[in-house]
């Protein structure tokens, strides 16, 4: 059997994953799109307010210095993969690992891994592959969230500890008052045979609502500038039901499940993703207004449980042996906050939340894995306490601080190692004060602020356990100290006028302890964890321009630095200079758009050191352009349609902190893994 012949017919398996709903999810979509099209009259009287956002997404702007929020349904350009974290890529400041297709690390600022609080409408996820194939994000399906918030720093307690911010995938309640239901459906399709498909359906009234969630993404190998295809095909699904009870305006009893499973290949690696399975459970209980001083009470609970699998066989072409690995990882974990006004003038939020994890593992032959019994190798717990209070002291000042202590215990359930057996506990700190001051007229107003923030970071599963990483004194890494943090941020939003805003923020960390993953050193084909002293500093600035009612421009500018204070070398891992220029023009019915991003080269590198996620291959990187272009027209006032090509000009490039191409068989090996070439795109876009 030819090389095509064999993705043929793992693509074939693939879309088998989904089971008859799913694999017939296109044609439903479909019919909810063109239902609606074919009575207009049906469909206008349900728009009412609910209209598609206009244009196509390029660059998201700050809402506040700080913080970035952004429609997780709206089309992008470049267009990203199914998973949380190429939607995240544009973002400015963030920057992707890649790996293959999908399933890429995000890194803001330069960091990466569990230095990025990433939470799922309020939960945590944990993957379970020892070499980082299914980062959080591989589980997070943006199209099926409403909303993506970015917040920058650790300028924020509530949400855990945080060294470089926080990212919320959330979705919306909305309250029904009246009898009512609310459709949003999409397809889109595109280059190297991309087929995507959402249907996101709610109805309600005034004591009841149920939400129903289904996608489906696929692709072929993609192939980059040169024609080269890279190994990188990929099928997800996922659903989810939600069902609430609203006993009065201020009340609401909110049960939702949730269920997704794929299969990816990989370009840096000898295995690939057969199998991404995730079930998921939440119980969430919110009361509003509950007296002149308790403003509301939220409590969640939750439980997340991924079943991985990673093989040598299924989506290549099998060597001499098959072998598998497939570890499993549960968690569970639960919230409690409180919004109390405690005058006119302050605010507090407080709460505590809690999180355990239990991580698995268990390896063989495609014949023999599944009768063998999984074993356990760690559990990780974390208690969490925090408070964050507002306070103005007029109506343009105010004060912004947080504290929080988090309670930390793992245990080392491994065999044959110098800390097997052992448990250790940490407790950690974390807080942050922030000056925020509001200026200018109505209509033209701006913001500044100020914040020193400090957070201490508890050693994660990649960094202690897995991959049976060692430490420069130990067999095991299992007792790295804990990373510090501290953090000055500055940022601003200036309204120039009326057509000119200018948005900068900037920050400057110092790390005592920072995590560093060292591979230069050979130590028994395992990693070395190493504690070091570490410094970074950068921002981003945006830039936006309105030349007339239809026509606008922008741009953004993406910059970070850091430096290994104990080797006196770069800290490794740092994006270069990133910078996006666009300009766009929309009148209502018809738009269209450009950008531009252009990249510096990367001449900073230390070689095999990094983190988690990845290390520096040890080359300096060229600079290099990419221009993409968009065009969208309003079919009627809920329906759009929206096309683009990106990379245009086909351009060869890869990221500085892309993965080393790996040899795999019919494949061309690279440096680096290459970038999608040209790329067409199209998408149907539904809001009803």
């Amino acid at each position: 059997m030819t090389h095509s012949n064999l993705i043929q017919r793992e693509s074939y398996r693939a879309s088998s994953l989904s089971s008859p709903l799913l694999a017939s999810f296109s044609f439903f979509s479909l019919c909810a799109i063109t239902s609606f099209a074919a009575f207009p009259a049906l469909a206008e009287e349900s728009v009412e307010k609910q209209t598609l956002d206009p244009v196509v997404v390029t660059a998201a702007p700050m809402s506040d210095p700080l913080t970035v929020v952004t429609d997780a349904k709206a089309p992008r350009q470049p267009v990203p993969a199914h998973d949380g974290a190429d939607y995240l890529k544009t973002i400015p400041g963030f920057s992707v690992i890649r790996k293959g297709g999908a399933d890429g690390d995000p890194v803001l600022r330069g960091m990466a891994g569990s230095r990025l609080n990433i939470l799922a409408d309020g939960e945590m996820i944990h993957g379970g592959c020892g070499g980082r194939m299914d980062p959080p994000t591989a589980y997070i399906y943006p199209g099926s969230y409403d909303r993506i918030t970015v917040l920058k720093g650790p300028q924020s307690v509530v949400w855990g500890p945080a060294s470089a911010g926080t990212v919320l995938f959330e979705r919306d309640f909305k309250p029904y008052t009246t009898p009512d239901y609310r459709i949003y459906s999409s397809l889109m399709f595109g280059s190297f045979e991309r087929n995507d498909q959402i249907l996101d359906a709610e109805a309600g009234n005034s004591g009841f609502y149920a939400r129903m969630i289904g996608t489906r993404s696929s692709m072929r190998d993609y192939k980059d500038g040169n024609g080269k295809r890279v190994h990188s095909n990929y099928t997800r699904w996922s659903g989810s039901a939600t069902f609430g009870v609203t006993p009065d305006e201020n009340t609401r009893l909110e049960l939702s499940a949730s269920k997704s499973d794929g299969e990816a290949a990989y370009a840096d690696r000898m295995m690939d993703g057969s199998k991404f399975a995730r079930e998921n459970l939440n119980l969430r209980f919110e009361k509003k207004r509950i007296s002149s001083v308790i403003d509301k009470i939220e409590a969640q609970v939750y439980y997340n449980y991924i079943d991985h699998v990673m093989d040598n066989y299924s989506l290549r072409r099998a060597g001499m042996t098959k072998n598998v690995n497939n570890p499993d990882r549960r968690t569970t974990g639960f919230r409690l906050t409180g919004d109390f006004n405690l005058a006119d003038t302050t605010f507090l939020k407080a709460g505590l939340d809690q999180q355990s994890n239990r991580h698995r593992i268990r390896s063989g032959s495609d014949q023999d894995y599944r009768s063998k019994g999984r074993v356990a190798d760690a559990s990780f717990g974390n208690h969490g306490i925090f408070s964050e209070l507002t306070h103005s002291f007029t109506a343009e000042d105010r004060l912004v601080a947080g504290l929080r202590v988090d309670f930390w215990k793992a245990k080392d359930q491994r065999s044959g190692f110098s800390t097997s057996g052992q448990t250790r506990r940490n407790t950690l700190p974390s807080g942050f004060a922030r000056y925020e001051r509001d200026f200018g007229a109505e209509g033209n107003s701006s913001t500044f602020l100020i914040g020193l923030g400090h957070s201490e970071r508890f050693p994660d599963f990649w960094e202690a356990i897995s991959q049976n990483k060692q430490s420069e004194s130990s067999d095991s890494a299992f007792k790295t100290r804990a990373e510090k943090n501290t953090q000055l941020d500055i940022g601003t939003i200036y309204q120039i006028n009326p057509k000119l805003q200018l948005s900068v923020s900037a920050f400057y960390s110092r790390m005592r302890d920072y995590i560093l993953i060292d591979n230069s050193r050979t130590l028994k084909a395992a990693s070395l964890v190493r504690n070091i002293s570490a410094t970074t500093y950068g921002g981003e600035l945006g830039l936006a321009y309105a030349f007339s009612q239809n026509w606008r421009s922008g741009v953004s500018l993406a910059y970070v630095r850091g430096n290994n204070n104990t080797d006196h070398t770069p800290l490794a891992q740092m994006p270069p200079l990133d910078s996006r220029f666009t300009l766009d023009y929309d009148n209502g019915t018809w738009s269209v758009g450009a950008l531009l991003r252009l990249v510096a080269a990367q001449r900073r590198f230390d070689k095999d050191k990094g983190n988690i996620a990845g290390q520096d291959i040890g080359s300096k990187t060229s600079g290099f352009g990419v221009f993409s272009l968009n065009a969208g027209y309003r079919l009627r006032k809920d329906l759009r349609l929206t096309a683009g090509i990106d990379n245009l000009f086909n351009k060869t490039y890869a990221e500085a902190i892309s993965k080393s191409g790996s040899m795999i068989p019919g494949y061309d090996q690279t440096t680096r893994i290459n970038e999608p070439g040209r790329n067409f795109w199209l998408k149907l876009d539904l809001k009803i």
